[in-house]
């Protein structure tokens, strides 16, 4: 049986690999579409957590999803970004594993 990668964990990969690859130079412009990307994953993955009643992943990406709010952007220096960015893409890469075996376990004990 095959089984296709869901939209928010494809979503997860290209935020985690946007994040990676925003310590590079880029202009300005980039960290803004940043800001868009990284927001609205977090926004859509944090109603996925809780609809999967996964409360503590939907305040991990609630979190997130302040944090690079680009309607009111909280303004740090770029060394700060780094460290946020290295972690928030390592955090949205371990969410596919943690959501994907909370999931396994709730279809196991469904009896299905």
């Amino acid at each position: 049986m095959k089984q296709y990668l869901s939209f928010s964990v494809v979503s997860r990969i290209v935020a985690s690999a946007l994040l990676f690859w925003a310590l590079a130079q880029h202009q300005y412009g980039y960290f803004v579409l940043l800001r868009w990307i990284v927001c609205g994953v977090s926004i859509y993955c944090s109603y996925l957590s809780y609809s999967k009643n996964i409360i503590h992943w939907t305040w991990v990406f609630g979190f997130v999803a302040l944090l690079f709010n680009p309607l009111a952007p909280i303004r740090l220096d770029r060394n700060t970004w780094a460290y946020f960015d290295i972690a928030i893409g390592f955090l949205l890469l371990s969410s596919i594993i943690s959501i994907k075996e909370s999931n396994l376990k709730k279809d196991k004990s469904s009896g299905g």
